[in-house]
């Protein structure tokens, strides 16, 4: 659904100090950023959305892909200020979501899953991008998680750079590994390229998460082909963009002059990066530089 509202701001991403973590563990811990009322309306909506599922019985498990089509909820999550500034420090104009999830996971069973890293396998994503994650992934995390075995995500912090590891498709407790408690409202932000796995639940609780994973709009998407044409109507302008439901193939890699710019610069709340071209070229044709790309520039300078 098209508006004559002006280009927004682009919200807040990394701080320095997240960034600088992120690059050496592979994962950061945003404690209290989703309130108790919003968790409670995600909470709802995962209820929701799994009870319409007839292969859902009632105490069992479930994960969901493709979440955003599913219910307003979650089509709210594509472009939320708590998050989406994070992907676009890293993608820029480019940022596509890559997948959508939620899961229950209620206490007994096998509901657990093995060493692995995110994304492509015979040729990972860390062969092309040794530095930068070609896919990060936001958890919501809502149920509260204080103790082990309770359907936990186990990463092993700075694994995002390496590309074998002897726990690779078994399910056993490594030394550095960091079993995540977090309180529920915590969010995280997780290199796709960080080795984890998930804790089985001995607990009386059931696991409530979501996680909303972005990329580049040139890497496939993870949970579906295209987008129904009449859901992508009741989008806003830049959820439609990130969604990237093109009719043309290579619009992925050089999407139309329409979509640019999907944010406005942060700071100077340009959409544009400025004494980087002439005149003549149009914003569609011109690069942007990422938040990593500005903070090398400026410490190669000094």
């Amino acid at each position: 659904m098209e508006t004559d509202q002006k280009y927004r701001i682009a919200p807040p991403g990394f701080t320095q100090e997240q960034w600088n973590t992120f690059n050496e563990d592979g994962i950061i811990f945003i404690e209290d950023a989703i309130s108790d009322e919003d968790i409670d309306i995600y909470k709802d909506a995962i209820d929701r959305v799994a009870e319409s599922n007839p292969k859902y019985t009632q105490g069992g498990y479930l994960g969901m892909e493709n979440i955003v089509e599913r219910d307003p909820v979650f089509t709210e999550l594509i472009d939320h200020d708590r998050h989406v500034g994070y992907a676009y420090d890293l993608f820029g104009e480019l940022l596509k979501l890559h997948q959508s999830q939620f899961f229950l996971r209620p206490p007994g069973g096998k509901q657990y899953n093995q060493w692995h890293p995110d994304g492509a396998r015979a040729l990972p994503y860390g062969v092309f991008s040794p530095n930068l994650p070609l896919q990060i992934k936001i958890g919501y995390w809502l149920t509260d998680l204080l103790h082990e075995r309770m359907g936990n995500l186990v990463v092993l912090p700075g694994s995002h750079r390496q590309q074998y590891m002897n726990g690779y498709d078994t399910h056993k407790s490594l030394p550095g590994e960091l079993i995540v408690c977090p309180r529920k409202g915590t969010m995280t932000v997780m290199h796709s390229s960080i080795w984890h796995r998930v804790e089985m639940n001995d607990s009386d609780v059931v696991r409530y998460n979501i996680f909303v994973a972005y990329c580049p709009s040139w890497v496939t998407p993870a949970d579906r082909f295209h987008s129904s044409k009449d859901w992508l109507e009741t989008l806003n302008r830049e959820q439609r963009i990130i969604m990237r439901s093109y009719s043309h193939a290579y619009h992925n890699a050089k999407p139309p002059a329409s979509d640019f710019p999907l944010f406005l610069e942060r700071d100077s709340g340009s959409e544009k990066d400025d004494e980087m071209y002439l005149d003549h070229v149009q914003l569609h044709r011109r690069k942007r530089q990422t938040m990593h790309e500005r903070i090398t520039s400026i410490n190669n300078l000094n």
